[in-house]
């Protein structure tokens, strides 16, 4: 069980990234359509597509190790679109005038689902400590990688609210006016992390598949790959819905993978659910809060999803 969901969990996550890269490639080239016969394909169904080419060649890599040059492509392309967000902002003419409320009680269960899709690395980790060279340097990595994700995050969302306030997009790009050069500049770094970090993020899906099959053969991590990347595209061009998919994973699973799962399992492990104490205060805490996030996220996910398909 504890497989399937950090599995599924990871496998929705690079489905949003097709998305995410089929929304902004849209907007820089907007109105754009091929016609076969009967058949009109365009818009971000089209780019989803193109992008999907484009990640082909990073997933057929079988060495996780040469991704990391990859991902970290990734990581200073996120840095460069916080300081074009701030130029945008700050010099562009956009300004920092956007009005909302600042507490939106309906959204809450939306929000705080989010927020547990955005801190829900924890199906990659095992993949990556197995990867490196030297696994003492692990600790460190966490502390760097969750304080650097946390500082962008944060940027990000008050930089985005107040510049846009209540009308700000799932995807804050989708606000800016391509006219600009700090618009064009933060859309094309948002199109870098996607390619960068899908092969990363899918390989834990592979290599478990691969294990199950009890084949590692070239031909078969092919395959495998090839229809994982197929059938990721399938959802997003099914459901093109950035947010509001993200939502649903980060309430569904990131807080199943992320949350109940850890503390179930320390519980079981460590005996503490048989003796009244601390670690049983806190632990069976974590996990009433763990289902009631799951429970309220995921109904309200659900019901955006079908309200705006």
């Amino acid at each position: 069980m504890v497989s399937i969901i950090m599995n599924s969990e990871l496998y929705l996550a690079v489905t949003g990234f097709l998305i995410l890269e089929g929304d902004n490639l849209n907007k820089l080239v907007p109105n754009v359509e091929i016609h076969m016969g009967q058949l009109t394909i365009g818009g971000t169904s089209l780019f989803t597509m193109v992008t999907c080419l484009v990640i082909l060649p990073t997933v057929l890599l079988e060495d996780i190790s040469l991704l990391s040059y990859v991902s970290a492509g990734g990581a200073l392309a996120s840095s460069v679109f916080i300081v074009s967000l701030l130029w945008n902002g700050a010099i562009d003419g956009t300004g920092f005038h956007g009005k909302g409320r600042v507490f939106n009680w309906s959204g809450i269960p939306s929000a705080v689902s989010l927020y547990a899709f955005c801190y829900s690395a924890h199906p990659v980790l095992p993949t990556l400590y197995n990867s490196m060279k030297n696994k003492t340097h692990f600790s460190r990595v966490l502390i760097i990688s969750f304080s650097a994700c946390t500082f962008g995050y944060a940027a990000a969302a008050i930089l985005g609210y107040l510049m846009f306030g209540q009308e700000v997009e799932s995807q804050v790009t989708l606000n800016l006016q391509t006219g600009k050069l700090s618009s064009r500049v933060a859309i094309y770094t948002t199109l870098v992390n996607p390619i960068a970090k899908y092969a990363l993020m899918l390989t834990p899906v592979i290599n478990a598949i691969k294990a199950k099959v009890s084949c590692n053969k070239r031909v078969t991590h092919m395959i495998i790959s090839t229809s994982l990347l197929v059938g990721s595209l399938g959802i997003a061009v099914t459901i093109p819905l950035f947010g509001y998919l993200m939502s649903l994973v980060g309430a569904l699973l990131s807080v199943s993978a992320s949350i109940l799962v850890p503390s179930i399992c320390y519980l079981k492990i460590s005996g503490a659910y048989k003796r009244f104490g601390s670690g049983m205060v806190i632990n069976y805490s974590i996990i009433v809060m763990g289902v009631a996030i799951a429970v309220f996220g995921t109904y309200r996910s659900l019901v955006d999803i079908i309200q705006n398909l």
